[in-house]
């Protein structure tokens, strides 16, 4: 049986990755539609201002309050992807928290980590739907921003949210099946989020 999730498992990373490289494909068409261009100007200030402007979103600094809001966004994007890296081996692979032994009491540490700033995120992308939809800031109901620059920035929120409750969830559920001493779950330590999530799981 735990061939037959394998082999499930490693279907929809084919999948997912056939999907992502058929966009990423249709993306560099578009890209190549344009012309030659050479920029003016000093290279070093151009990749100055790419770092501050597009990399660091220099703007949203104007006040500091959003700048570290945005900043948890950016964080937890970065946290989630290390995570799923190590999904993908332990599904590909059939192994549980492959990264625990080599890490060891450092991996409860940065779990714990990741989840606090989860939860940030979470918060975080709550509250810029809120601003976005609810506040009807003036900037955001410019005319330049309707129909797709608009409903894009909601999805991105949206699946942010989506991506780091199930982070919190996945945890729980682990640490369910951890203190079950469920065949091929070691113990990780406790989590200092979703361990509030086992104990309402453990009593279904």
């Amino acid at each position: 049986m735990e061939l037959v999730f394998q082999g499930v498992f490693l279907l929809m990373t084919a999948l997912a990755v056939w999907l992502f490289s058929t966009r990423l494909m249709h993306l560099r068409k578009l890209i190549l539609l344009g012309r030659d261009f050479q920029p003016e100007g000093n290279k070093a200030d151009r990749w100055r201002n790419l770092i501050l402007l597009a990399l660091g979103q220099k703007k949203m600094f104007r006040n500091p309050l959003v700048a570290v809001m945005h900043l948890i966004i950016y964080a937890g994007f970065i946290i989630i992807n290390i995570e799923v890296l190590e999904i993908v081996i332990d599904g590909i692979a059939g192994t549980h928290r492959i990264f625990l032994p080599l890490l060891g009491s450092l991996y409860g540490i940065l779990i714990n980590t990741f989840e606090i700033l989860a939860a940030l995120v979470i918060i975080v992308c709550v509250i810029f739907l809120a601003r976005r939809n609810m506040l009807k800031l003036k900037r955001f109901m410019s005319k330049d921003l309707e129909g797709w620059p608009r409903s894009d920035a909601n999805y991105i929120l949206i699946t942010e949210i989506v991506l780091m409750s199930l982070f919190i969830l996945m945890n729980a559920c682990d640490r369910t099946l951890q203190m079950n001493n469920a065949e091929g779950y070691h113990h990780t330590g406790s989590f200092i989020i979703s361990d509030h999530l086992t104990s309402i799981l453990s009593k279904w």
